[in-house]
């Protein structure tokens, strides 16, 4: 059962080094627009004819709709492929380890949850790590040359992704995996136009056209596919935890493949990084002076 969200993982890791190829031979716009459209075709058959039998149920929802693909399916994406013209598929993969520290954040504002120590301790080395990671191990760099555009980018897009989880899991809303997943798709292509018709080169070729194809049936179906059924058989909290493998394959990938080098600072920045969300997720004793949540 293990296995399926563990190779969906694997698959989004490599999407982190797509990322980084795709990189000067095809325009960010261009690859984040195709990527989903494509997906869309190919479900629209599946799709369409149930959807059309539901739209009254679906039409009081639809700016929830268009919200969440705005977080998780424009911004999250499409910073993703811009970020990854000045920075390494290694600084991808890190910073989306922190989705899940940025997820337990959020939900301490926007799901009144209760903050707890681990929250706080995973925080702060979390913070340490990422410090380390964006100033290449020299914070004082920090200070002379700030956040480079790539990591302030992969930041706001993992922002971004969390809050977008965080939307999920307080709406709750009543449509299946796979309708769900369509509906935004359909806002989210909505939201890529315009940035797609800027762009200056349309044209797929013989050299994006494999990065696009991953990005659009791996990437977006067959991994989403893999993660819905790991959820189905171990529930949505197991699941999660394999996210945190993803900086650690997409770093072997990005050695391997890209012929990355792997520096100090993405050693122990992203180390500290990983055991601040493990600590997040793990570490459940409240702070002093606040107590559990009552479950409703």
């Amino acid at each position: 059962m293990f296995w399926y969200p563990l190779l969906a993982v694997l698959i989004w890791s490599g999407n982190a080094i797509v990322s980084k190829l795709a990189a000067g031979t095809i325009e960010p716009g261009a690859i984040a627009f195709y990527r989903w459209f494509i997906a869309w075709i190919l479900l629209t058959p599946f799709m369409l004819r149930p959807l059309w039998q539901q739209r009254q149920q679906i039409r009081p929802y639809m700016k929830k709709f268009m919200l969440l693909a705005c977080l998780g399916m424009m911004l999250n994406q499409s910073l993703g492929y811009y970020a990854a013209q000045s920075i390494s598929a290694v600084n991808i993969g890190i910073h989306n380890a922190l989705i899940p520290l940025f997820t337990v954040v959020l939900s301490l504002f926007l799901l009144k949850e209760t903050p707890t120590l681990g929250i706080l301790c995973g925080s702060v080395l979390s913070f340490s790590g990422l410090l380390g990671l964006v100033s290449e191990g020299s914070p004082e760099r920090l200070l002379q040359q700030g956040i480079s555009s790539g990591d302030l980018l992969m930041l706001v897009a993992v922002l971004s992704y969390a809050l977008y989880g965080v939307l999920l899991k307080r709406w709750q809303l009543p449509f299946t995996g796979w309708q769900f997943i369509y509906l935004q798709m359909s806002c989210a292509l909505l939201w890529l136009l315009p940035d797609f018709l800027r762009s200056d080169n349309l044209l797929l070729s013989r050299d994006n056209l494999p990065l696009v194809l991953y990005a659009a049936l791996p990437a977006s179906l067959l991994g989403t596919l893999f993660w819905l059924q790991g959820v189905r058989l171990l529930g949505a909290n197991r699941t999660a935890i394999f996210m945190n493998l993803l900086p650690l394959f997409t770093a072997l990938i990005a050695v391997g493949w890209l012929g990355e080098r792997l520096h100090s600072f993405h050693l122990w920045g992203g180390g500290l990084t990983l055991l601040g969300v493990l600590l997040c997720q793990f570490w459940r004793q409240p702070l002093p002076g606040h107590t559990p949540a009552t479950a409703m």
